[in-house]
């Protein structure tokens, strides 16, 4: 029983941050019900897809969900949407979408059937214009900040991280909106942009103040953590290590560890600098890191990790994402977040439950993702309240369907 237990929410959407908000309540206990295309929607095959082109990119932003497969253009499907997401209950009427589709799906017509519906919608940008992770990190300036020292070209950044927090913003607009209709009973459509969402972290991390207040561009700097601390460095076995020297405890103890006091109170007197303050060690980390770099390079993984560890020193390895998964028990079953599930049509392997833990409830293991349409009879008969009969009748007509083979793309891949 999830903390979100009782709750129902209808999903439409795809690209990453609806389906991760609808997976994060179904994960949270909330029965997520998303509804797609007869076909699938625009996820259905997005990579990355298994040897037989099945997606695991759906597989796991669906995790715990139910699947409804609907004829959209049909009159009877949009009628049918229409009943699924306006269904009476205390604790539903609730939607999330990032389609944005006018007269039968927008909030004016969905609310005639449910006064109280709370409708949750994300865009590309204020104006209207689509949008994704890909576009808007470009237009925002992160591209040309992010790469080596000195280069010029851009380096657009492989994490959708936009999405990523759209997503998570969408589970608390949501949960706040819920929370004033339970208070006034009014429903009410909340509008967030995924640029709005990048464009307010700008904001919030200081650049535009930085640019606006201090005329400064922030240039590349590598793999340097700005502002402080932070930086790689090769070691003798070829690894690459990452070690931050953010806040003064992080870097005393990076100092004390390496066993480097002398040769930093040397460098300090020198440059005539506290490298006790931030600051100082951003604007001194070269001379820094040219200090600390024969200490590295002298030294393998396997001695200093066990050095760093028992020194709470703050660091990590660099590792692909076939090591992470190798190498690190946090992606395994060791942690108690994650599970070995068995996914239809794909097989078994671990992935992650809720990230959050509740000290009043245990925690729910990760379910798996649905086929497509494979609950859309139970959604109709227990959520749109039709008879079988009729239920019989728009499987007959081709309005809904139910789970069925996946249809394959024209390749995989094969190297895996």
């Amino acid at each position: 029983m999830g903390i979100l237990s009782g709750m129902r929410v209808v999903e439409g959407s795809a690209f990453v941050a609806v389906p991760l908000a609808g997976m994060t309540l179904a994960q949270m206990g909330a029965d997520v019900i998303r509804f797609d295309r007869l076909e699938g929607g625009l996820d259905a095959q997005r990579w990355p897809v298994t040897r037989d082109g099945r997606s695991l990119f759906w597989a796991g932003l669906n995790k715990g969900k139910r699947s409804v497969a609907v004829n959209m253009k049909s009159p009877e499907g949009r009628e049918l949407i229409t009943r699924i997401v306006t269904a009476p209950g205390d604790d539903a009427g609730l939607f999330l979408t990032n389609l944005r589709v006018r007269d039968w799906m927008d909030f004016e017509t969905l609310s005639q059937h449910r006064k109280d519906l709370i409708m949750v919608t994300l865009l590309g940008d204020r104006h209207g214009n689509p949008a994704v992770d890909y576009s808007v990190n470009p237009s925002l300036g992160f591209p040309l900040a992010t790469g080596p020292e000195g280069s010029t070209e851009p380096v657009a950044h492989t994490l959708p991280a936009w999405d990523c927090i759209a997503g998570n913003l969408a589970v608390s607009t949501l949960l706040a909106a819920e929370r004033h209709r339970l208070r006034t009973g009014q429903g009410q459509e909340a509008v967030l942009t995924l640029k709005d969402v990048a464009a307010a972290m700008l904001g919030h991390l200081g650049i535009i103040g930085e640019v606006c207040v201090n005329g400064t561009d922030r240039p590349k700097s590598g793999n340097s953590l700005y502002g402080a601390y932070g930086q790689d460095f090769v070691l003798a076995d070829g690894r690459r290590i990452m070690v931050i020297g953010l806040t003064d405890r992080q870097w005393r103890v990076l100092v004390k560890t390496t066993g480097m006091d002398a040769e930093f109170d040397a460098l300090a007197a020198r440059l005539g600098a506290d490298l006790r303050a931030e600051g100082a060690r951003w604007t001194h980390r070269h001379a820094i890191t040219d200090t600390l770099r024969p200490w590295f390079a002298a030294r393998t993984l396997d001695q200093v990790a066990p050095l760093f560890d028992g020194a709470g020193l703050t660091w990590s390895v660099f590792r692909s994402f076939a090591q992470a998964v190798a190498e690190d028990p946090d992606l395994s079953p060791d942690n108690p977040m994650m599970a070995e599930i068995d996914q239809p049509g794909i097989g078994r392997y671990p992935v992650p439950g809720l990230a959050a833990t509740f000290s009043a409830l245990d925690r729910d293991p990760p379910r798996p993702a649905p086929d497509l349409g494979a609950d859309t009879e139970a959604v109709l008969a227990d959520v749109a309240g039709l008879p079988s009969g009729e239920i019989g009748r728009l499987f007959d007509t081709g309005i809904v369907a139910g789970p069925r083979p996946a249809q394959h793309p024209v390749s995989a891949p094969q190297n895996r």
